[in-house]
């Protein structure tokens, strides 16, 4: 399904990827880890085309998007969620899951896509999304308008980033469901194991190299606990 091809990408002589290569199959869960500054976010910004790659091809369903817009991109079937998610003065929650869709939704069905992501539906349907949202309230709501679109191929940056743990059980859910019920490829940026755990391929990213490829979400945690710094009392990695 999308097949990446000796993506190399540098910034102030910096090689943040390099000779990236990459075949991803159609209706899989892929998480893509990896220590801070190895490439994770850089390479799925390039897969959208929020990024351009200094050399290498890339290819969805059999076709070059190498050189297409990210509009163009979205209209093949490819959604990102960003990891600072984007907010929209003027613009209720409901009207942004109604755009997302694409199609007439009621209030009941939008209703019951917030609830999927751990909003209170009744609370949050007729607010504007809007900088009086909270970080987290912002990320379940793009998350939820991704689920919406029903894409081919849906990437995620850090979706856990600002979830507390109640509504990071239902997000796993949600990631479950797009893969299976939509037959949705899903590409997750993340540091999360509980997600490593649900992928169907793992790759991690260091040094903007790929450092290895599997299925098995225990060989790669072996790899990558070596790479953590150690914990600071009362803090976090």
């Amino acid at each position: 399904m999308l097949e990446l091809k000796n993506i190399c990408f540098e910034r102030e002589n910096k090689k943040i990827l390099d000779n990236i290569n990459l075949t991803l199959d159609t209706n899989k869960l892929i998480a893509i880890t990896g220590p801070n500054g190895s490439g994770k976010s850089t390479l799925s910004k390039i897969i959208m085309g929020i990024e351009k790659q200094d050399s290498g091809k890339i290819i969805f369903d059999g076709e070059d998007i190498t050189n297409k817009t990210i509009d163009e991109r979205a209209n093949l079937g490819i959604a990102f969620a960003f990891q600072q998610p984007i907010k929209f003065k003027g613009i209720t929650i409901y009207d942004l899951i109604k755009l997302s869709s694409g199609k007439k939704i009621n209030k009941s069905e939008a209703c019951e896509i917030l609830s999927n992501v751990g909003l209170c539906a009744k609370e949050y349907i007729d607010r504007e999304a809007n900088s009086l949202l909270s970080g987290g309230e912002l990320k379940r709501i793009e998350i939820a308008l991704a689920a919406t679109r029903k894409s081919k191929l849906t990437i995620f940056d850090e979706p856990e980033a600002g979830i507390d743990l109640w509504s990071f059980n239902n997000l796993i859910e949600v990631f479950e469901n797009l893969q299976k019920e939509q037959e949705s490829t899903i590409i997750i940026i993340t540091h999360q194991e509980r997600i490593l755990n649900i992928a169907d391929k793992i790759i991690l990213l260091k040094d903007g190299k790929i450092e290895s490829v599997s299925d098995d979400s225990k060989q790669i945690l072996k790899k990558i606990k070596p790479l953590k710094c150690c914990k600071l009392k009362g803090g976090s990695t």
